[in-house]
Parts: structure tokens; sequence; C-alpha cells
């Protein structure tokens, strides 16, 4: 059976990792844990490392980047990234030769996928986001981004499910004792990450009858809560009269449940 199978391995400040399925074909989006973490979190979803087909990177920073190391050098799997990113990430893996260097905005097949990426808005290189394709069904990925440009919604207005960053609750974060004013300033700035009432509006932007799932990612340990994110994000769809789009939890510490699209 054809099916597009979406697993967030983790999400959060501390590290990033997704697994994209489809027939004959696993590309992990982003690479933020250790090498030994990915390859658990893999395995207790039935899925051995050494059988990824890529990793597809959306930016340089090591929330997103930790296991690149291990997974280029120890194990050999095709890197796809754009120029900078690779210039970035260069130096830690100085011997590794397998980069798949994509332009942004690009589109590339790996294997029974087909990825999209579009320029986002972050203090990073060149990052971007993703829309994933398979069995006629469509993923998108818009982490690590301060706003929602009018080219992200676009692109990603006609996805079957969504990982989509909801950080921080602004009064948790101004409230915060432990971030000095400039970092909560560029947590805040448009090239910082989507607070809850952020991606409520995203959310309530794209919205359409095939939305499926939207995983809410990248949550702050200590700015926000998964319950604060849904509240805002629920709130938002329900004013637009939009009920039937599942808010699913993603975790720092454990893998989310796997949600399968089948063919459309």
């Amino acid at each position: 059976m054809d099916f597009l199978r979406l697993t967030i391995l983790a999400s959060g400040s501390a590290g990033n990792c997704a697994l994209l399925e489809t027939d004959g074909t696993a590309v992990l989006v982003d690479a933020g844990l250790s090498g030994k973490k990915i390859a658990e979190a893999l395995a207790s979803v039935g899925k051995d490392i050494k059988t990824l087909a890529a990793v597809v990177l959306t930016h340089e920073h090591s929330d997103h980047t930790a296991g690149v190391p291990m997974l280029a050098n120890r194990l050999g799997i095709p890197v796809y990234a754009n120029a900078l990113t690779v210039q970035a990430l260069q130096p830690q893996v100085p011997k590794y030769r397998d980069w798949r260097i994509f332009e942004t905005g690009a589109e590339f097949a790996v294997g029974g996928l087909r990825l999209e990426s579009f320029s986002v808005p972050h203090d990073a290189y060149d990052p971007v986001g993703f829309v994933a394709r398979a069995a006629g069904q469509a993923v998108g990925f818009l982490t690590d981004l301060g706003y929602p440009t009018r080219l992200v919604l676009d692109r990603v207005k006609d996805v079957n499910a969504l990982l989509l960053e909801s950080n921080y609750d602004l009064r948790m974060l101004r409230a915060d004792t432990r971030r000095p004013w400039p970092t909560k300033q560029r947590i805040m700035a448009r090239h910082g990450h989507l607070s809850n009432e952020d991606a409520a509006r995203v959310a309530a932007e794209i919205a359409h009858d095939r939305l499926a799932a939207i995983f809410l990612g990248h949550k702050s340990a200590d700015c926000n809560t998964h319950e604060l994110a849904v509240a805002a994000v629920d709130g938002q769809l329900r004013e637009v009269g939009v009920t039937h789009i599942q808010l699913l939890q993603t975790f720092q510490q454990q893998v989310s449940a796997p949600l399968t699209l089948a063919a459309g």
C-alpha cells in the first residue's frame, strides 16, 4: 500500500529529528540528536539506522545537526543541504564528500519522496522549510522561523500534515528569569521563533478540508507547555470554524506516535 508516514523522533530546543517514510524510502529531516540517540529512537519504531536513504537539513544549528558527523562519517549516509549550510558544517566533517547540495527553492527526489525547499526567516545562514510529497499526500516542515512570510504560507497551503513550530508562550518568556533580555529579544524577533499565537495564526491561515493533523513542535521546555500551545491553536481554529484538525504532541525525550497518510 502506498503511504506517507511522519514520526517525530524528537522536537524541542535541545534537539530536533523527524522520520519520513514511504514505500522503500526512509529519510531523516534534521538530525539534532547524537548518533546513538537517533539509532535508539529509530529502533524503537522498528527502523535500522543503516537503512536510511538520506538526511535532509533545514539549517546548521546544532539542535538540528548534532548527529551529522556520525551519520555522515561512520555510516556514509548522504546528507542533503544547501551550500551555506554545508559550508557551516564542513569543519565538523572535513573528510566527508557525499554532500548533496540543493539550491534554496529547488525540488529534489530521494527515492520515492519528492522534497520541495523554500526559504524561511531565521537567524541561520540559509534556513529552509520543506514540503515532502509521496502517495498523493504532502507533509510540511515549519520549524525555526521568526514569522510566516507569504512565501511560507503559500508553500504549505495544501499539505495534509504539518510539523509547526510553537516555541514559546509570550507571558512565560517575558517572565523567565534565566534568559537575559537580549536573548528574549532574539527569540521574539522576526528571525527568531514562532510563539503559540504565531502558530495559531499560521494554522488558521492554511486550514483546509484535507489538512488532517498538525504536530506542535520545537516547544521551549521552560517557556511553554503543550496545553498552552493547544489552547492557542485550537482557539484560533475554532474562531474560523475549523474543528477537524488533530493537534498532536511532540516530545524532547520520547518518540511521537507515527502519523500514516494513506495514498490519496
